[in-house]
């Protein structure tokens, strides 16, 4: 393949360029560490917290079937995602590269594993989540508009894919471009909790909380007795509210200072989470009773409505404000899964390639993008995320799996994190249980799940085992797709060369 020359497209623009994203000379051509621990919270906390805890975070409440005990399954879980946190913090910082689980599976269990968790990423996980989220984010902003109707499904889709658009602009132009977009809106978000929380603790104050009443946070709401399995329930939609807390382990090469930065952003973000989630229910349960909670589609709206009176507005407004965050974080790391990919050969090798003008994956973004503006054509949607809402939890478990294998296997390896053993072990204890709770409730979801997974194994080895075996006809495809991506986005291939 013919490919421009790294000293006159990287080494006459000089050292003014390393503000821009990458670390360029005619030696070294690579993505900067511009990501700072405040970045790093923001990634964590903007991309955990969503329209969820807005709209409808009754269903832990449904399950446990009084306030006390849905209180403590929202603080298990956030406990508990903590620790899968940490234990990506060690991975993260033993294993220094990007892309997150593929990364770690990839070193500890070889190319087919790390492919399969790749393949189902591209297909389905990453391109559904954020075009649901986009859709999420459409809806709240047409609210408004058709207060009396549903809001059309074309100008949904479309502003949805807007928003895909611009923030896919943002990300392909900086670095520090997305995680500002980032740090702001999950400021925003973090503000608009903060009044939810406000006006929910006056309440308490005023001594208008009766669901709150110690003699009666544990009285079941319409007699419903909590039993094991209804707790196993909610703890299993609980884990889901807190998924994005391993986010920051796909962009650990653009971390400045890894080793410290990582592990330091993790334990700002979890607890600042686990306790905003907690004073957010808290102010649900003062705002309403649980029977008016459970009948609500829109508890932050409905708390708004109650008490913030002419500012009932920032509850929608906040809404849209979080899942366009949602999206934008999501671009962020998703793309950096697909650029590892590609720089191991799992992907057309022109993701791998960085722009030289604004120094980020242009390629990698695009194809994120193009992935996810599919989606939004589909009817199926949902339905498909439905499939593999599992697979997530499997990969948690394989990538942690490993990390006490290593444990084993290379006791002397050098870990700048070193956990004790018995967190990664409880966590994978729990992914076990998660999984079998998953294939027990909805087996036929799970078992096409497994199925679309496995689909990756045929294209592995087609297109990665036997890649040194193709034709020729098929290598000039290749090359001609590669050479036209990089005129396209202007871009070449990283230097590999070690710092």
């Amino acid at each position: 393949m013919e490919m421009v020359e790294k000293d006159k497209m990287v080494g006459a623009k000089g050292d003014g360029n390393n503000e821009k994203g990458v670390e360029s000379s005619t030696e070294s051509f690579k993505l900067k560490r511009t990501i700072t621990v405040v970045n790093g919270v923001g990634i964590i906390v903007g991309n955990i917290i969503g329209s969820g805890i807005f709209v409808s975070p009754k269903g832990v409440l449904q399950e446990t079937g009084s306030t006390g005990m849905a209180l403590i399954v929202w603080a298990l879980c956030g406990v508990f995602s903590t620790i899968g946190a940490l234990c990506y913090a060690e991975l993260g910082t033993t294993i220094l590269e990007s892309g997150g689980d593929y990364a770690y599976i990839l070193q500890i269990f070889g190319a087919l594993l790390a492919f399969l968790r790749l393949w189902i990423a591209v297909l389905i996980i990453y391109p559904t989540n954020q075009a649901i989220i986009a859709l999420t984010f459409a809806k709240y902003v047409t609210f408004p508009f058709f207060e009396t109707c549903d809001s059309p499904d074309a100008a949904v889709r479309l502003l949805a894919a807007v928003c895909i658009v611009i923030l896919t602009w943002v990300n392909c132009r900086s670095v520090r471009w997305a995680t500002r977009v980032q740090d702001f809106f999950t400021a925003a978000k973090l503000m608009a909790l903060v009044i939810i929380i406000i006006a929910g603790f006056i309440q308490i104050f005023k001594g208008e909380a009766p669901s709150l009443d110690p003699s009666k946070s544990f009285v079941p709401v319409g007699n419903k007795t909590p039993k094991p399995e209804g707790i196993a329930v909610a703890a299993y939609q609980g884990f889901f509210a807190y998924a994005g807390w391993n986010y920051l382990n796909f962009v650990t090469e653009e971390m400045i200072n890894p080793y410290k930065n990582l592990p330091r952003a993790i334990l700002i973000s979890m607890p600042l989470v686990t306790i905003v989630y907690l004073m957010a229910n808290i102010a649900y349960f003062a705002a309403m009773s649980p029977a008016e909670l459970l009948a609500s589609d829109a508890v932050a709206v409905t708390l708004g409505n109650r008490l913030l009176g002419v500012m009932a507005w920032v509850i929608p407004i906040s809404v849209a404000m979080s899942t366009f965050g949602g999206v934008n974080g999501s671009l962020l790391v998703s793309s950096r899964c697909f650029f590892v990919g590609a720089r191991h050969g799992h992907m057309p090798e022109s993701l791998a390639f960085i722009n030289i003008n604004n120094y980020t994956p242009v390629p990698a973004l695009l194809f994120t993008a193009a992935l996810s503006l599919l989606m939004l054509v589909t009817s199926d949607i949902y339905a498909l995320i439905n499939y593999v809402g599992f697979a997530n939890w499997v990969w948690y478990g394989v990538a942690i799996a490993g990390q006490v294998y290593w444990r084993f296997k290379y006791p002397d390896m050098k870990r700048p994190i070193k956990l004790n053993i018995l967190l990664p072990i409880f966590f994978c204890l729990v992914c076990l249980f998660i999984l079998t709770f998953s294939f027990i409730s909805a087996p036929f979801e799970c078992l096409t799940g497994t199925g679309i997974t496995l689909t990756g194994i045929p294209v592995y080895i087609l297109f990665v085992h036997f890649e040194p075996r193709h034709p020729r006809w098929l290598n000039n495809i290749k090359s001609a797709i590669t050479k036209f991506t990089q005129k396209l986005c202007f871009s070449m291939p990283q230097d590999m060369k070690s710092e």
